[in-house]
This record gives structure tokens, C-alpha cells and sequence, in this order.
């Protein structure tokens, strides 16, 4: 079974990922080497995922590792698009997930609606030898001001998607995985994984 180690430590990213990739043996870095801060200053998906796929993998020192990493975000309509980039750190650097979604429904009640339309985008960028490629996915869907459900992480409380009529926090986990922007990328990269 092959190898992907993931550039995150993230426990919820990694799950899913894991649960997404099942034919890979899914290790996140941090079981390898010692955690260390990547500062992700670019401003898209697309490039801060590649800093942190190429970091891992320099980190790493073996030039046969294949090294996958997820940059994603929500980005709201009445917000003019944020958080976007800064989805994990909108309501402040140590923020945690409970922070910056009371901050995201506050922000959207603050303009005087109860929802919005909203998008989340995940770019997975992938960094083997001599190789770096990237894929996105997106959902598409409704944010609204009130948290709903205990499923998920990060913003799926708060998010509901098209077609439907509960959050991301209230839907049985296989409706989630065959919808979220996630899926959509990982799909696009296990064809790149392919012919690694």
C-alpha cells in the first residue's frame, strides 16, 4: 500500500482524508517529524497548498515520498468572499473552530440578513519527485446564523448545501462525502495518484 503523507495536523482533515483514500496508507506528517510552522502567505488556495505540500516534503528528506497537502475555505457573498484564505484563522491567529464560526454567523448577522449564499473551495496540491500538481472542488450552498448539528468540523454547522435542507453538521456522514468540496478534489487527485 502506498504511502500519503499529509501536511496537516489538522484531526479533522486528516479523518476525512483518510476515509476518502482508502487505498492509501494515510499518515499525517507529524508521525514522522516533529510539527513546525509553515507560513502560508500566499493569496490563494491553490498556492498556500502548494507551500505546505513542498515544506512537508523538503521537511521530509526522502525524495520518494509522495506529499499531499489541502488549502480550503469558505467564502461568503454578503462578506464580499471572506473569510476565503483566512477561513481556519478568521477570528484571530490560536482561534479555534467554535471561534471562527460564531465570528462567521456574527459577521453575516451584522449586515442585517439571517443567510447568505456561499462556497467552500479546496485546492490539494500534490509534491513527489520532480513533481508538483493541483486540483480544486467546491460546494456550493447557504450560510446561515445559527449553528445546527454536531457532525463535521470547522463551519458545517453553519452551511447548508444545494439541494438540500440541513447543515453539513446534520447530514449522515456518506451524503457529506459524495458533496463536499473535499471529495470533489481528492476525486481529480486520485488520478494523478494513479501514475505516480
Amino acid at each position: 500500500m502506498k504511502k500519503l503523507v499529509l501536511a496537516t495536523s489538522n484531526k479533522g482533515k486528516v479523518r476525512e482524508i483518510k476515509e476518502l483514500c482508502t487505498e492509501y496508507e494515510v499518515v499525517p506528517y507529524t508521525e514522522l517529524i516533529p510539527a513546525f510552522e509553515i507560513v502560508e502567505d500566499a493569496d490563494t488556495f491553490k498556492e498556500n497548498a502548494l507551500i505546505k505540500a513542498r515544506a512537508v516534503y523538503e521537511a521530509l528528506g526522502d525524495e520518494d515520498v509522495i506529499v499531499m497537502a489541502d488549502d480550503s475555505g469558505i467564502s461568503v457573498e454578503v462578506l464580499d468572499g471572506a473569510p476565503g484564505i483566512y477561513s481556519a484563522r478568521y477570528a484571530g491567529e490560536n482561534a479555534s473552530d467554535k471561534d471562527n464560526l460564531y465570528k462567521l454567523m456574527e459577521d453575516i448577522k451584522a449586515k442585517g440578513v439571517d443567510s447568505s449564499p456561499a462556497f467552500y473551495t479546496a485546492a490539494i496540491a500534490i509534491v513527489t519527485k520532480g513533481i508538483e500538481k493541483t486540483v480544486h472542488g467546491w460546494m456550493y450552498g447557504t450560510a446561515i446564523t445559527q449553528a445546527r448539528g454536531e457532525g463535521g468540523f470547522g463551519y458545517d454547522p453553519m452551511f447548508i448545501p444545494l439541494g438540500h435542507d440541513k447543515t453539513l453538521g446534520e447530514l449522515d456522514n456518506e451524503i457529506k462525502k459524495k458533496l463536499s468540496h473535499r471529495s470533489q478534489a481528492l476525486s481529480l487527485a486520485s488520478h494523478i495518484f494513479r501514475v505516480l
